[in-house]
């Protein structure tokens, strides 16, 4: 009797630890905070951001990402952009620089002088704008194609066939040229179309010139923005005329 009494308790024993076991089991773990939600204006300014990058407006795209990265420092929104930015902002900034560059050319078609014409100009990039001169690129119908230089003062010097000292960018060239019968303050360049046939791949054309009763210096062309499809040729039937 006595054994069974102690077996007994001992089975008594063993369930009340296996019971306590059971209530004291530790806590399944707490689940994952889940993330904090992006702000609204944060997440509708990241969707244009985004939108305007695929559609390569990178003028408009760019100062959208620098607004989200200043505005929202840190967040999910200006992390993504951040990625991107750089290029977006140098994508943007040559955009900018070759519009500049493209507006300081002047096309133009009309009649003139009884033929029809087509010209490209540019102006010198000299600061004080009453002593610029101009690059002409024509084309008329009776007098065929030149290129000249055309200022404001009384012309160049130049006696007979004159050779000019040019650069286009880094490459040196020689440019010759003449002084026109009639008069007028320009300087016609000999061989126009080697001349329009290399600004094509040139952002900068120097050209050293003497000036009547000024002396020498140096004439400098950002002509990068030539677009010689609006340096329009002229029809076929002005060419017979």
């Amino acid at each position: 009797m006595r054994n069974r009494s102690i077996l007994i308790l001992l089975f008594a024993i063993i369930g009340a630890l296996a019971a306590c076991s059971k209530s004291e089991a530790p806590p399944a773990p707490a689940a994952t905070a889940a993330a904090p939600a992006m702000d609204p204006q944060a997440a509708k300014a990241l969707d244009l951001y985004r939108t305007l990058r695929q559609e390569k407006s990178w003028e408009l795209a760019a100062p959208i990402g620098e607004e989200i990265v200043a505005k929202y420092p840190g967040s999910a929104a200006a992390k993504e952009v951040q990625e991107t930015l750089a290029d977006a902002t140098a994508q943007a900034k040559e955009i900018v620089a070759r519009r500049r560059l493209e507006r300081l050319w002047i096309y133009q078609s009309s009649k003139e002088s009884g033929g029809e014409q087509s010209t490209a100009s540019i102006y010198s990039s000299d600061a004080d704008e009453s002593v610029r001169v101009r690059l002409i690129l024509r084309r008329h119908s009776a007098w065929g194609e030149s290129a000249y230089l055309f200022g404001s003062g009384k012309g160049f010097e130049c006696r007979g066939t004159c050779t000019l000292s040019a650069r286009f960018d880094d490459k040196p060239a020689k440019l010759k040229a003449y002084l026109p019968p009639t008069g007028e303050p320009a300087m016609f360049i000999n061989d126009d179309k080697a001349l329009v046939a290399r600004l094509a791949g040139t952002r900068k054309l120097s050209i050293d010139v003497t000036e009547k009763g000024k002396g020498p210096r140096t004439l400098v062309f950002e002509v990068g923005g030539f677009d010689a499809a609006k340096y329009l040729p002229l029809s076929k039937s002005a060419k017979k005329k």
